[in-house]
């Protein structure tokens, strides 16, 4: 009995790999977060599989009837739209579920956005942390008040028509001065990247509309600065 995760590209299909491509077309069942995105990529690479519907409004509902098909022998695997499942997607309560059933996990190593962003964003990437996304509201302040002592690269990931208001927001917290990235469609035609201090990256996107998926790399509070803190 095995569950297996299998990421997916998070925009360049050629990102697919052979090994991915081969487990996808020996599954019985294709677990996704949206068939209709998933059956996209399966047709592109002619692949004909079962598709069932796991995201985050039915995971709770159809754990039992998953794990149920594992038992009896179906090969079953899950993705997500874009990426490696459990990462800021459904995947977490399945993979925990089937550990607490004794199936055995197999996740395929492949594409993840946050580690292209942050290795491109010139910012230390020996050390960091991957927060996912921000409340969207309430907590949101709470939790940046958290991170603004973190001296680790800080990783988020922010929707497009949030992030000049998160960008605004950072700043009590941050400062004006601290150094940021932030990618957008990573691997897609219009990859783009954008870095300097918090106020350049505010200045530009008040007159540039961001598209597309977002990823947000916030430097660390410098040492120096930290130690002024909590003197």
């Amino acid at each position: 009995m095995k569950l297996f995760l299998v990421p997916t590209p998070i925009g360049n299909l050629e990102d697919a790999s052979p090994r991915s491509l081969r487990i996808l077309e020996e599954m019985d069942i294709i677990l996704a977060e949206d068939t209709r995105n998933t059956g996209i990529l399966l047709k592109r690479f002619g692949i004909s599989k079962p598709l069932k519907s796991f995201h985050l409004n039915n995971e709770h509902k159809v754990l039992d009837q998953y794990i149920g098909l594992i038992k009896n022998g179906q090969k079953v695997g899950l993705v997500s739209d874009a990426g490696t499942p459990a990462i800021s997607d459904p995947g977490y309560l399945l993979v925990r579920a089937c550990i607490e059933q004794g199936i055995e996990i197999e996740c395929l190593p492949g594409p993840v956005a946050f580690i292209p962003a942050l290795v491109a964003s010139g910012l230390p990437c020996d050390r960091f942390i991957f927060e996912g996304f921000l409340p969207a509201k309430k907590g949101k302040s709470s939790k940046l008040e958290l991170l603004s002592m973190e001296q680790r690269t800080i990783v988020f990931y922010e929707a497009p028509h949030r992030l000049l208001r998160t960008l605004k927001e950072m700043v009590p917290f941050f400062g004006l001065d601290r150094k940021v990235a932030v990618s957008r469609e990573l691997t897609k035609l219009f990859e783009e990247h954008k870095r300097g201090s918090l106020q350049d990256l505010i200045v530009h996107f008040e007159s540039v509309a961001p598209k597309g998926e977002i990823v947000v790399v916030v430097g660390g509070l410098p040492k120096k600065s930290a130690e002024l803190r909590t003197e």
